[in-house]
């Protein structure tokens, strides 16, 4: 309790010093001028546009066209955040209909990202999807508490991350040996996210955004006061010490002062656990199907060719798509079926093991990436698709008999080949397979 109490003090002498050396000890703070300006939270972002986004923009000038388009938009999401936090602190908190207005305009620049990587596949879809997914990370601000159907949002931003870094790692292999500025930029893009926006939101909103309770905070020497009095917002993040808490009664501590580290904590709530189950549609853009065990009556129903759908971490479980959506990718999961009927751009599966997917309409493009175990069912209107394999095993495409009546045919993809050097370069073939 003393030291607490004079913890107490010591903050609240450190603020009586600041409010003597102003012209204005009794004014009120508005966050909606200067206030804004001079507030750690916001300087803080300002400084991480200015310094993470600044080099993801650098690089994409160096770039151009369709990269450097997204990239403005990237720079657009983070300036509709630091707007949306500037009305955070002078707005008390609001109901669900009232969040959704408050959220409205970052979602309309993330809208143009998801926009520009629909339609015919771009030379530079990679880094299109790395901006549209990571962007996703931003909805950290709408998380309201633990049963608001996301993660906390240090752990939010880094599965956002997660998704975006799938494709951001395309445009790190494909322009490795080509053009150090792809390379640049995709690092950059990296960097804005990890460590920059995850050490942001743990640093100043680890529980989510902080709403004010009035438009405006009276500052004075009688609040100060009260607050030392009251251990208001000077000791929100202590907790009651018990006695059973007390070094003298534990047997498991010494009489040294232990560093606690808060971080590896942080980390872990992240990918060390299995997080929640989800199947929502968020941001009215990205299917999400997470963490499902078991499941294997899941349906998504209501969709549309500008949806995409990411299935994240699911175990013996299946999910129908029953409609038309822009892109399917499943990632980290295991004896997974998936069944949908059209797909505009791609359907890729990564880090999988034994899962089955089928085809029932159109896809133009099925990538397999390090994943063991994969079964690919083609319809007749999807034999024309292009499929792309890397780092993975026992591949299996299964297509429509000729006879109407008989059953699928199997064909095995190969998974070894033979390099020989002829003619002045490296010729590869794959080993055949019997039964192909």
């Amino acid at each position: 309790m003393e030291a607490q109490l004079v913890e107490r003090l010591e903050k609240a002498v450190a603020r009586l010093e600041a409010i003597s050396s102003s012209s204005s000890s009794s004014r009120s703070v508005d966050f909606s001028g200067e206030d804004a300006v001079v507030d750690p939270s916001i300087v803080a972002l300002d400084d991480l546009i200015a310094n993470y986004v600044g080099r993801v923009y650098d690089a994409a000038q160096k770039i151009g066209g369709k990269v450097l388009e997204s990239t403005e938009i990237l720079r657009d999401a983070f300036s509709a955040l630091r707007e949306l936090l500037v009305k955070v602190k002078q707005t008390q908190k609001p109901d669900m209909a009232g969040l959704g207005e408050i959220l409205k305009p970052l979602n309309e620049v993330i809208m143009k990202a998801n926009a520009l990587t629909e339609g015919r596949r771009s030379d530079f879809f990679n880094h299109l999807k790395s901006i549209s997914d990571s962007l996703a990370a931003l909805a950290w601000v709408a998380y309201t508490g633990k049963d608001c159907g996301m993660s906390m949002p240090i752990a939010h931003v880094e599965e956002s991350w997660q998704m975006a870094e799938f494709y951001s790692n395309k445009v790190l292999i494909e322009y490795k040996n080509k053009d150090p500025n792809h390379v640049e930029w995709a690092k950059a893009l990296k960097e804005l996210y990890l460590p920059g926006l995850r050490d942001y939101v743990k640093s100043f909103y680890p529980l989510g955004p902080v709403w004010s309770t009035s438009s405006k905070a009276t500052v004075g020497m009688s609040a100060v006061f009260q607050e030392i009095s009251s251990g208001g917002a000077v000791t929100s993040g202590l907790r009651k010490v018990t006695d059973d808490m007390k070094a003298k009664n534990r047997a498991d501590r010494s009489g040294v002062v232990p560093v606690v580290d808060k971080e590896p904590r942080a980390k872990s709530s992240a990918f060390s656990k299995t997080g929640p189950p989800k199947l929502e549609l968020q941001m009215g853009r990205k299917w999400a199907v997470e963490n499902q065990i078991g499941k294997k009556d899941m349906v998504i129903s209501e969709c549309d060719s500008k949806q995409s759908v990411y299935v994240f971490g699911c175990k013996d479980s299946v999910l129908q798509i029953q409609g038309k959506v822009n892109n399917i990718t499943a990632d980290k999961c295991t004896k997974m079926g998936i069944l949908f009927k059209d797909v505009v751009a791609a359907c890729e599966i990564v880090n999988c093991n034994g899962v089955e997917v089928q085809c029932q309409g159109s896809a133009p493009t099925i990538s397999v990436d390090n994943t063991s175990g994969c079964q690919i069912y083609l319809s007749k209107d999807s034999l024309n698709a292009s499929i792309t394999t890397a780092k993975s095993s026992e591949i299996n495409v299964m297509v429509p008999a000729s006879d109407a009546d008989g059953d699928w045919e199997e064909h095995s993809l190969p998974q070894q080949y033979i390099h020989t050097f002829k003619d002045g370069h490296f010729v590869t073939s794959p080993v055949s397979h019997s039964g192909g």
